[in-house]
């Protein structure tokens, strides 16, 4: 059985204020797909990867990817106009390659700090269950409001959970979720995991860290900085 990551690059980063999608910009000489590329690359449970990019950058991508050794990546596929169009779009070209059992994980490409136990965990909570979404505690008092400026009434945090990526399922279950959501007229669900639940599903949950942000702000960029030099002083030590 394979394991195969998925990465979402499909986005234009409009939150950024940048020309650049966000999942190029560049950071410490670095742009921040490859991080999450090589997140995966030196994963020894991973097989493959594949990523969905946004229009015209895809020869660029391939560039990176020579230029820093990216050697499991082995497809690109065209994002669509909505995230759930860019998952279908990559989850139907690697059922043209890999077996239905076989394993995808759908992840950020602007996650670039995930580690490699949070891909461990994912990959094994999904052989075990048949699905795996990241995801951790919530910590904050959770008010509910109408209007995003007044609330009378709060949510308790210990019933909630803030879920992130990868997430996990056999190809062939992904797959057919995604036909099944289209015949259903669902086509702007914001994640597989929220696909899953909007199709009456269940989804188990795998470990992740709040160190595994997603970056969709200027003030994301200078936590990433944060975080990386905070790595590279632990790996002086």
């Amino acid at each position: 059985m394979s394991n195969i990551a998925l990465l979402i690059a499909g986005g234009s980063g409009n939150r950024m204020h940048q020309d650049i999608p966000k999942q190029f910009l560049t950071v410490n000489e670095k742009p921040v797909i490859v991080y999450t590329l090589e997140a995966f690359e030196k994963h020894p449970e991973i097989d493959a990867i594949a990523a969905v990019c946004i229009e015209g950058w895809e020869q660029i991508l391939w560039a990176y990817a020579n230029q820093f050794n990216i050697s499991k990546l082995q497809y690109i596929v065209r994002g669509g106009k909505t995230g759930q169009d860019s998952i279908r779009n990559g989850v139907y070209e690697l059922e043209k390659h890999f077996d239905k059992n076989d394993i995808v994980l759908i992840h950020d490409a602007i996650r670039p700090m995930v580690s490699a136990e949070i891909i461990s965990d994912n990959i094994h909570v999904a052989l075990e269950y048949g699905n795996a979404i990241t995801a951790i505690p919530c910590a904050e008092a959770m008010m509910q409001t109408q209007d995003g400026i007044i609330s009378t009434g709060s949510y308790p945090r210990e019933r909630l959970r803030r879920t992130q990526t990868p997430q996990a399922f056999h190809i062939g279950d992904i797959c057919e979720l995604h036909r099944k959501a289209l015949e259903n007229g669902i086509i702007n669900s914001v994640a597989s995991c929220t696909l899953k639940i909007e199709m009456g599903q269940q989804i188990h949950f795998s470990a992740g860290s709040e160190k595994n942000i997603k970056l969709t702000t200027v003030e994301d960029i200078d936590i990433f900085k944060a975080l990386l030099a905070a790595k590279r002083s632990d790996w002086l030590k």
